[in-house]
């Protein structure tokens, strides 16, 4: 069976549909005896029409039905608290099976709906400016985990009156590494892109990593969606202080992946974030610094002012050196925006996502290189 069933102690759990792609949910059929078709349904179904049971699929028989959900079942992640900030940002922390937390935020726009959903429980990396990486680290999730966050965060969205189709643009950039979940997260983007399912297209979903080079090119092969990169230096000596993992993959590196990434499409270009911390990397000279080392990358930048969380020993650049900084780049013919903070008021703004995680960095083993690393 799919790698996506769960088991929990020493009883094999009912498989959770919401993680198998069409593919999945063929060889699922095919253990019943049925044919390829009944997947479509299905698929319909859970993601196009948000069933939770599978009684409601009328157009599956009687009998199928009840095989099914003597094996299977559609269970998304329960809502421990929901959110709405004063800008309409909706944030929810999920409870997982195991006790766990993660936190999915809804961001309105007039011409579109972004959702931000997690990858891990916690996150291994420990960026120093991120409040993820206080909470430690548990686990990667399941892929119906994180199918799961769409699949509520659109049944939620519908209750409280947004269209039936909500959310428009997805973005891995919610609590974790998603390409050290490389297998679950690619599962996922499956499912979203997938016509009978979310019909997202590949230019509305954006994997954002701190720079997990191997498994760049790894999905570039696999799903290559749109892909953001956390930089927010433009040395190597001072991103591995604010990012570790740069001292396994450094910036050269990093960037001849990117370049790789986008090949020889003339239109697509990788999302550099770069979050702005004062007296820290805010100097007009590292912006200058910065547009020379991204120079022949098809590159575009994204200030994010600096969110503060308890205990931060970072403070937000002020406004107009944040402005100087993305003239500099402009100035330097770097596509560059300053993202708007939405949902703080809530905590849900880039970087304060925390949720509640049951770490176990502290019984994890260091790799020769410093940086932590964890398994499944």
């Amino acid at each position: 069976m799919p790698q996506n069933i769960l088991n929990v102690g020493a009883e094999a759990a009912k498989v959770n549909v919401l993680g198998l792609t069409q593919a999945g949910l063929e060889h699922l059929f095919s253990g019943m005896g049925e044919k390829p078709f009944r997947a479509r349904q299905v698929m319909q179904w859970v993601h196009g029409r948000l069933a939770d049971r599978f009684e409601v699929m009328t157009d599956l028989g009687a009998g199928l039905r009840a095989g099914l959900a003597s094996i299977a079942e559609v269970r998304a992640p329960a809502i421990a608290l929901e959110q709405t900030a004063a800008d309409g940002t909706v944030k929810w922390l999920f409870r997982l099976a195991d006790g766990n937390g993660i936190e999915t935020v809804f961001i309105p726009e007039a011409d579109r709906g972004t959702l931000c959903i997690s990858s891990q429980a916690g996150c291994a990396l420990n960026c120093s400016f991120c409040s993820t990486a206080r909470q430690g680290y548990n686990r990667n999730l399941a892929s119906h985990e994180i199918i799961g966050q769409l699949w509520t965060a659109s049944a939620r969205l519908r209750a409280l009156g947004y269209s039936d189709r909500p959310v428009t643009n997805v973005v891995f950039m919610g609590m974790g590494e998603p390409l050290l979940n490389f297998e679950a997260v690619v599962s996922s983007l499956d499912i979203m892109l997938d016509d009978l399912a979310y019909g997202l297209s590949r230019r509305r979903v954006t994997v954002s990593t701190s720079g997990v080079v191997p498994a760049i090119h790894q999905l570039r092969e696999a799903c290559p969606v749109s892909l953001a990169v956390s930089l927010h230096a433009p040395d190597d000596a001072l991103r591995n202080e604010l990012v570790p993992i740069n001292r396994k993959y450094p910036i050269a590196m990093l960037l001849e992946a990117c370049r790789r990434y986008v090949g020889d499409e003339p239109r697509r270009r990788i999302t550099f974030e770069y979050v702005m911390l004062r007296g820290v990397n805010d100097a007009i000279s590292q912006a200058r610094d910065l547009a020379r080392v991204l120079r022949g990358v098809p590159a575009k930048i994204n200030l994010i002012p600096f969110n503060p969380f308890p205990g931060s020993r970072y403070v937000c650049s002020e406004r107009t050196r944040i402005d100087a900084f993305r003239d500099a780049l402009l100035a330097a013919g770097i596509v560059t925006i300053t993202r708007r903070t939405r949902g703080d008021d809530i905590d849900a703004a880039c970087g304060q996502l925390a949720g509640e995680v049951r770490d176990r960095t502290r019984r994890s083993g260091k790799s020769a290189d410093g940086i932590t690393v964890h398994g499944p």
